[in-house]
């Protein structure tokens, strides 16, 4: 008989019916922030993982799927890449592929939990590829309500790379008209809005729908988008907010000129790519054409 591996085990529980087990082979920290639990493990799978409070935010082989579905459709339906802001973010590879375009000027992560920006820069730095020390970089520690209320710079692009809004995160705050006012009022003419938006599975997109029936108050357009996430275990979803620009028209050509630009190799995104996360399943554009609850 085959030999049997003793395995500690990290167990996500999406619904009280619902558990995706993954093996551990090595625990580099297990603690709590002032904010959030937090743990960074190794798994024979997907390598190393970042855990905030029981929940999954990124494993090594595949955090480029989830950070170049984030970052580049903004980036490259903007018409002005020169500042860009990142609320959240703490691990650095949003701030990574931000910095990946020549246009960019400066990019502003504003994120609350310095241990997760430390944690990470200790223990996963093949996330941020060197981010935190580029001479663009701004890192501001603190609080994300605060600084929209407070700061007086306007941005190209805005990305949301905040936890989801669960009645016991963080991010909860963050999550409600005035927020998001607070957010435009900080976009540049014609500027860009995207965030990460839960998850698109047909039996766990309805917080998603919640999420874009609110943003449509605020814009123009507002448009979905989502890729498959192996570590998430589910579709993920991303909303991308504009009063101009409609990222579900970008041309496949245009996308490809965009990343033919970037510094280094994408691992996941191109013209062709971008058709396909925008080209959305008929059972989730039923559930977001629905009038129903908002924030």
């Amino acid at each position: 008989m085959p030999k049997t591996e003793l395995w500690q085990w990290y167990v996500e529980e999406f619904f009280p019916t619902e558990q995706h087990h993954h093996a551990v082979e090595r625990v580099y920290y297990k603690g709590r922030s002032a904010f959030q639990d937090i743990g960074i493990v190794e798994t024979p799978v997907f390598g190393k993982m970042l855990i905030l409070d029981g929940d999954t935010q990124s494993s090594q082989h595949d955090e480029r799927i989830y950070h170049e579905s984030l970052v580049h459709p903004a980036l490259a339906g903007a018409s002005d890449r020169a500042e860009v802001l990142i609320l959240g973010g703490g691990e650095g590879a949003t701030l990574r592929e931000a910095l990946r375009h020549p246009s960019v000027h400066r990019v502003t992560m504003v994120d609350i939990d310095r241990d997760v920006v430390e944690l990470s820069k200790k223990f996963l730095p093949e996330w941020s590829e060197g981010a935190f020390d580029d001479r663009r970089s701004r890192v501001i520690v603190g609080d994300a309500l605060k600084f929209l209320k407070e700061d007086g710079d306007r941005y190209g692009v805005i990305i949301s790379d905040l936890t989801e809004p669960l009645e016991d995160s963080p991010s909860n705050p963050l999550f409600c008209d005035e927020v998001f006012r607070d957010v435009k009022a900080r976009l540049g003419d014609g500027g860009i809005y995207v965030l990460q938006a839960s998850t698109a599975g047909f039996h766990n997109m309805s917080l998603h729908a919640k999420m874009a029936r609110t943003l449509r108050a605020h814009y123009r357009h507002v448009v979905s988008f989502y890729s498959n996430v192996p570590a998430f275990d589910n579709d993920w979803a991303f909303i991308a907010c504009s009063d101009r620009s409609d990222l579900s028209t970008l041309a496949e050509r245009d996308v490809d000129a965009y990343c033919a630009q970037l510094s280094g190799e994408n691992f996941y995104y191109d013209g062709e790519t971008h058709r396909r996360m925008f080209a959305l399943p008929l059972y989730l554009r039923r559930e977001l054409a629905k009038k129903g609850d908002t924030f």
